[in-house]
C-alpha cells in the first residue's frame, strides 16, 4: 500500500501517527485578522496503532463531561471556543482563544479528566430535545478511559507535550575514503 507523504494543510496529517504517544499537543495556531490567535489542543487519549479506539459511547459521554467541564471552568471557560471528537476516536481537539501552549492548560486538563473519571451522575445535555444520540453513551467507559488519560496527565514528559518531530537522515558519503 503506497503511503501518501505529502504535507497537507490539515496540521494533524503532517503528524507521524506512528510515533505518537498519549498526551497534550499544540495542534496548530490560527492568526485572525484582528491579531488574536486561536490555538487548537489535541488531546491524545489512546495511541494510535497501539491503543484500542475509545468506543462510540466512551467518545460521546466524554465529549459531553468535557465540554460541560471546560466551557464551566472559572478561570479558562470564556477562552474555550470548540471542544469535540477526533473521527479516529483515538482523543478530542480543543480551541481555545490566546496564544497558549500544552504547560499553560495541563492543569485545566488534569482537573478536568479528574473530574470525568469520578463523575456520577446525569450527564449533561444527555437528552432527547438536547442531543441527536443521546443513547450512545456509555458513562463507565468514559470515566476508565479518562483515569488512564489523567495518569498520562499528571505524568506528562515532553513527549506527552510535544508532538514527535521527525528528522531527517544524514546523507552519509559511503565509499569515500
Amino acid at each position: 500500500m503506497e503511503q501518501n507523504t505529502l504535507n497537507t494543510n490539515v496540521s494533524s496529517f503532517n503528524v507521524d501517527h506512528t510515533k505518537l504517544k498519549c498526551g497534550l499537543f499544540v495542534s496548530g495556531k490560527d492568526m485572525l485578522d484582528s491579531g488574536l490567535v486561536l490555538t487548537t489542543f489535541d488531546l491524545r487519549m489512546k495511541r494510535p496503532y497501539h491503543d484500542e479506539p475509545m468506543t462510540t459511547g466512551s467518545v460521546h459521554a466524554t465529549e459531553h463531561l468535557l465540554a460541560d467541564y471546560l466551557r464551566g471552568d472559572d478561570l479558562w471557560g470564556n477562552k474555550i471556543l470548540y471542544v469535540g471528537p477526533m473521527g479516529c476516536r483515538t482523543g478530542f481537539y480543543v480551541m481555545m482563544s490566546g496564544d497558549l501552549g500544552s504547560k499553560d492548560i495541563l492543569p485545566l486538563m488534569i482537573r478536568a479528566f479528574d473530574y470525568i473519571s469520578d463523575f456520577d451522575g446525569e450527564i449533561p445535555g444527555a437528552t432527547q430535545k438536547q442531543c441527536g444520540n443521546y443513547l450512545d453513551m456509555d458513562l463507565e467507559q468514559a470515566r476508565t478511559d479518562a483515569a488512564i488519560y489523567y495518569n498520562v496527565l499528571i505524568e506528562a514528559k515532553k513527549e506527552n507535550l510535544v508532538y514527535p518531530v521527525k528528522r531527517e537522515k544524514k546523507k552519509t558519503n559511503k565509499g569515500a575514503l
